[in-house]
């Protein structure tokens, strides 16, 4: 398995728009974070789990010239506003692209991009299968996939266990029941927006506790905004076995 992180920022990504604090203002290559993405090739198959306002930026800049799935963990709009653009892959593929979330998300979808389920639709559209997927395994392209359900905040989102890996993103609480299907995996990407404490997301500390918890032998962290500091700076404070994401990074499993 190969995994790439398309992007590692928050909602607004980083730089924030005029703001002028030292991380913004960082000309370190990993301060520069797009919204949270990443991009898994698995069994021969290319699989991308959300597609952010950056979606387009990432698909070039990594050369992906072939996409399977998409998999959604949640309906923000930070990790949906791009769906438009897999009608190239529709074009190239000639096929309607297999889009998975629970049911919340694909309403979502329905509405924000409602002239792509028109009855008259507009020539060169995208074309999209739905598929409502619940907190129970399922399998993409003959992938199997097991659903983490996680709270950001009051709002449900999936996390997912691809054999060995497990993704996770905008979270502050995990469920007992949960963590055990974490266990075991040898790589966790897991979010912490920042050093701070925050209503709907875990903190660089909670993050860092959880991967103990789990007793996770790898951790990425990822969604992470400007307030979280330099990424020289917080990579030397990090225990043995966790490290921060960034753009473009690749790991293999």
């Amino acid at each position: 398995m190969k995994v790439t992180f398309l992007g590692t920022g928050t909602s607004q990504g980083v730089p924030v728009i005029a703001c002028d604090c030292e991380v913004c203002q960082s000309l370190d290559y990993r301060d520069k974070r797009k919204r949270t993405s990443i991009h898994i090739q698995v069994d021969g198959k290319s699989i991308v789990f959300d597609t952010g306002p950056d979606f387009r930026e990432q698909m070039l800049r990594e050369r992906i010239n072939h996409l399977d799935a998409v998999i959604y963990t949640h309906e923000h709009k930070d990790h949906t506003a791009g769906l438009d653009d897999v009608r190239s892959y529709n074009f190239k593929q000639d096929m309607d692209m297999p889009v998975y979330g629970r049911k919340p998300v694909l309403e979502q979808i329905k509405r924000e991009f409602a002239y792509i389920f028109a009855v008259n639709k507009y020539p060169g559209i995208p074309k999209v299968e739905l598929h409502e997927i619940e907190n129970k395994p399922f399998q993409v392209e003959g992938i199997d996939i097991q659903p983490v359900d996680v709270l950001h905040y009051k709002l449900p989102v999936f996390g997912y266990r691809i054999k060995d890996f497990t993704y996770i993103t905008d979270v502050n609480y995990i469920p007992d029941e949960e963590k055990e299907k974490i266990k075991g995996s040898k790589v966790l990407v897991l979010s912490a927006l920042q050093k701070n404490s925050h209503l709907s997301h875990f903190n660089l500390e909670q993050a860092v506790a959880m991967v103990r918890e789990l007793e996770i032998p790898q951790a990425y962290f990822i969604h992470m905004g400007h307030r979280m500091g330099l990424h020289r700076d917080i990579e030397e404070e990090l225990p043995e076995g966790m490290e921060l994401a960034y753009d473009g990074l690749q790991i293999e499993l």
